[in-house]
């Protein structure tokens, strides 16, 4: 019997191809060993089905990828029943030096004289993890359509107000500033609501990447990793690279079996 109960989750987009490109999906529960997953995806262009190509890249991301699919109304449906946990991501040394960077949307250099005068007094980094989960969902607002896509820390620390991607950044930002590798994990999250896709934090501490959260709008240890990268700008669950897309909808389904688990967040959580 599985130590996490089994997992359903859905994801459907519609948009329109006006001009022949590459679209990179990145919808699919990514590869990770101690998951059973069963899954279906289908994509179509006026109802005539396209085939993508699947690339793996880093802890486990999977693109899924339209070389110049035909102008037309698309759709993608993907599904997939998760069993199991999957272990612990292997950490790389890397990481460490990458995650600990300023990024686009999480501008540690920016933040750092506000994360010394938040945190400059706690050493231990799991409990400055715990600290800077409370502090941003403590300063921020949950509001949805608050934010601009291309907002980032600075302007969610300002605004104080924003969307989960936004407590993400900000999360990442205030960590690496205070020298803990970070990084943004979309995911799919049972139990969120408003349901739709999720952004979490993962952050290096104890050997390990732990989950993050400063929304607390869905416990940690039902999330199911989809992205991973430096922000937001790597782990977009749609991107056009040339040619030219509209944006229709999405909808996004994620529940576990049975009740919701409890979630302290005082406690280290592995993303599972």
């Amino acid at each position: 019997m599985s130590a996490t109960p089994t997992r359903t989750v859905t994801a459907d987009i519609t948009l329109d191809v006006q001009q022949p490109g590459r679209i990179v999906f990145q919808v699919a529960v990514a590869h990770a060993p101690g998951l059973s997953v069963d899954e279906t995806l289908t994509i179509t262009v006026d109802d005539a089905p396209v085939t993508p190509t699947e690339i793996v890249g880093r802890t486990g991301t999977r693109f899924h990828v339209l070389e110049q699919p035909p102008v037309g109304a698309l759709a993608l449906s993907y599904s997939a029943t998760v069993q199991g946990r999957a272990e612990a991501p292997e950490v790389l040394d890397h990481e460490l030096i990458e995650y600990a960077r300023p990024s686009r949307y999480a501008e540690s250099d920016t933040l750092a004289a506000v994360a010394q005068r938040e945190f400059g007094s706690i050493e231990d980094p799991a409990e400055l993890l715990g600290a800077v989960a409370a502090w941003v969902g403590g300063h921020l607002s949950y509001v949805s359509g608050s934010s601009d896509p291309i907002d980032g820390a600075v302007d969610t620390y300002l605004l104080g107000q924003g969307v989960c991607r936004d407590y993400a950044h900000l999360v990442i930002a205030l960590l690496r500033a205070r020298s803990v590798p970070a990084r943004l994990v979309a995911v799919y999250a049972p139990g969120l609501s408003p349901m739709d896709f999720h952004a979490v934090a993962e952050a290096y501490v104890d050997g390990g990447w732990h989950v993050v959260d400063g929304t607390l709008l869905a416990p940690r240890s039902t999330l199911l990793r989809i992205a991973t990268g430096r922000d937001a700008a790597d782990t977009a669950f749609t991107d056009a690279l040339g040619g030219g897309i509209v944006f229709g909808q999405s909808t996004v389904t994620a529940v576990v079996e049975g009740d919701l688990p409890n979630d302290d967040p005082r406690k280290l959580v592995t993303l599972g």
